[in-house]
This record gives structure tokens, C-alpha cells and sequence, in this order.
């Protein structure tokens, strides 16, 4: 197998867990400790951009910052994180996780479809396995909840966010990606973060708003370098571990698992990671 390949899977896995570990600090925040949302969101922000500036010493290469490219996406993962905390305030992790991997297929689209990417049918078949495995996990119906509603609009935003960052790959390195990213979405969520009643800032309160914005960040960061080595039609399928991260995050916090059926949708969407895998031998 490709060593490139083999470091990519392994940057994903690693951000797909980071990244529902950061999600999860932010349901404990709104959920266990009434912080708003929009709070939450900025707050991660914030923090994501203390760190990657401090990892830069201080270089930034202010070029980059006259690319509206770099901007959509900044406006698509800051739309997607304010959705996705909003949808966890009421909503079980393992069911926002589900509705929240359209995103994967939208990503996929989207690659193909406007950077050119190629698109088999094997990897299609794949992803679509994957998404069949989604829908085990969440079984819709009629009765969407409006929580399940943002969980899905937050897997718009971010499936648009991951074919966004394949876009923008070659601008610049992943550090100073990061920092556009985390930079404008503080900036474009300020307006949230200043009308929202500020929380007690208690020790739990601001330990689990450090969690969630490093973590988070992070994990993006991970996923930047990943994009960056191999093409958003290949990685798309391992996105799916997030929601496996997530449900095992959902059982060691909030003592919830899965039952027979989502058990049985998190298999196939380990088969659909592994044999896409397997394709690239």
C-alpha cells in the first residue's frame, strides 16, 4: 500500500476522532452547564486560533488572505460548528453524528463534480454502503426532530467545507490554512459569541471550552494535512469513523450504545472504509 496513502488514513482516523472529542466538551457545555451555542461556537474558534497562531510564532502570510476561496470556507466549517452545537444541545451525539454524515456524500459530489476528481463506481458503491450504514445508525422517519434538522444542515455545511479544503490545498501549508480558518470563523461569529450571555467562567466550564476548541482544531488541522496528500474522493468513506468515535464517546460520557441495527450500521460503515482501502492496492 502506498505510504501516502497509509499516512492520510492514519491523519484521518486521528481527526476524526479529535473532532468528535471536541463536539462532545461542546454537548457537555450546553447541555450540562446551559452555555449558548453561539457562544460555544465562537469560543472554539477562538481558542483553535490562540493555538495555531502560537504554533506559527507569530508568521503569518497575509497573501493568502485576499482569496475569497479561503474565505467560503472559513464561512462553511463556522455555519457547520454553529449547527452542529446547536443540534447537540438537545439531540443524542450518536444521532446528530448520523444525520450529520450527508456530508461525506456531499463532499464526494462536489470533488468530482466542480475539482475534477475522479469518481469510480467502486467508490461510489462504497460510499453509498456507508451512507446505508448511516441510515441503520438513524433510521429516519416522518418525525424529524428540529435538532436532527441542524445536525443535518451542519453535514451541508461541512461536506461543503471538505471539498472546500481540497480546493484550496495548495495555497498555502496546512498551518496557515488553519489559521484562515479559525482566524475568520472567530471573526464571522462575533457577532454570536457578543450577544449571547457569557457563562460563570467556573474551572469545568472553562476547561471543557479549551477541550472543545483544541481538540477541534487539532483534528482540523490533521484533516488539512490529509486533503492536502490524497484526493476528497478517496478519504471521503473515512470520514464514517467520526460517528464511530462519536458513539463510543456517547457510551464512556453519557452512558448511552448503540442497538442492534445501529451496531449493525457500524459495521458496514467500517466495510466501506476498508474496502476503499483495498481498491487503491
Amino acid at each position: 500500500m502506498d505510504r501516502d496513502l497509509l499516512l492520510s488514513v492514519a491523519l484521518m482516523l486521528a481527526a476524526m476522532t479529535l473532532i468528535p472529542l471536541g463536539d462532545t466538551a461542546g454537548k457537555l457545555l450546553t447541555g450540562s452547564h446551559g452555555v449558548d451555542p453561539g457562544f460555544v461556537a465562537f469560543a472554539r474558534f477562538a481558542v483553535g486560533a490562540a493555538m495555531i497562531l502560537l504554533i506559527l510564532g507569530g508568521r503569518i502570510e497575509w497573501r493568502i488572505w485576499r482569496d475569497p476561496r479561503l474565505w467560503l470556507r472559513a464561512a462553511l466549517i463556522a455555519a457547520g460548528i454553529a449547527s452542529i452545537l446547536t443540534a447537540l444541545r438537545t439531540e443524542p451525539i450518536a444521532d446528530v453524528f448520523g444525520a450529520f454524515f450527508v456530508g461525506p456524500i456531499v463532499s464526494y459530489a462536489l470533488s468530482a463534480w466542480l475539482l475534477g476528481e475522479r469518481a469510480s463506481l467502486a467508490r461510489s458503491a462504497l460510499l453509498a454502503l456507508g451512507f446505508a450504514g448511516v441510515l441503520l445508525v438513524v433510521r429516519p422517519g416522518f418525525g424529524m426532530s428540529p435538532g436532527l434538522g441542524w445536525a443535518l444542515l451542519a453535514g451541508l455545511f461541512y461536506g461543503g467545507y471538505l471539498a472546500a479544503s481540497r480546493w484550496v490545498a495548495g495555497v498555502a501549508g496546512p498551518r496557515q490554512l488553519m489559521l484562515t480558518q479559525t482566524a475568520l470563523g472567530t471573526l464571522m461569529l462575533l457577532p454570536f459569541g457578543a450577544t449571547s450571555a457569557v457563562p460563570a467562567l467556573t474551572v469545568p466550564v472553562v476547561g471543557l471550552l479549551l477541550v472543545s476548541g483544541l481538540a477541534s482544531a487539532t483534528g482540523n488541522l490533521l484533516l488539512v494535512n490529509a486533503y492536502g496528500r490524497t484526493g476528497a474522493t478517496v478519504l471521503a468513506p473515512f470520514v464514517y469513523f467520526q460517528l464511530v468515535a462519536a458513539t463510543g464517546l456517547g457510551w464512556a460520557v453519557f452512558g448511552t450504545l448503540p442497538d442492534g441495527p445501529a451496531t449493525a450500521g457500524l459495521a458496514l460503515l467500517a466495510l466501506s472504509g476498508l474496502a476503499t482501502l483495498a481498491l487503491r492496492r
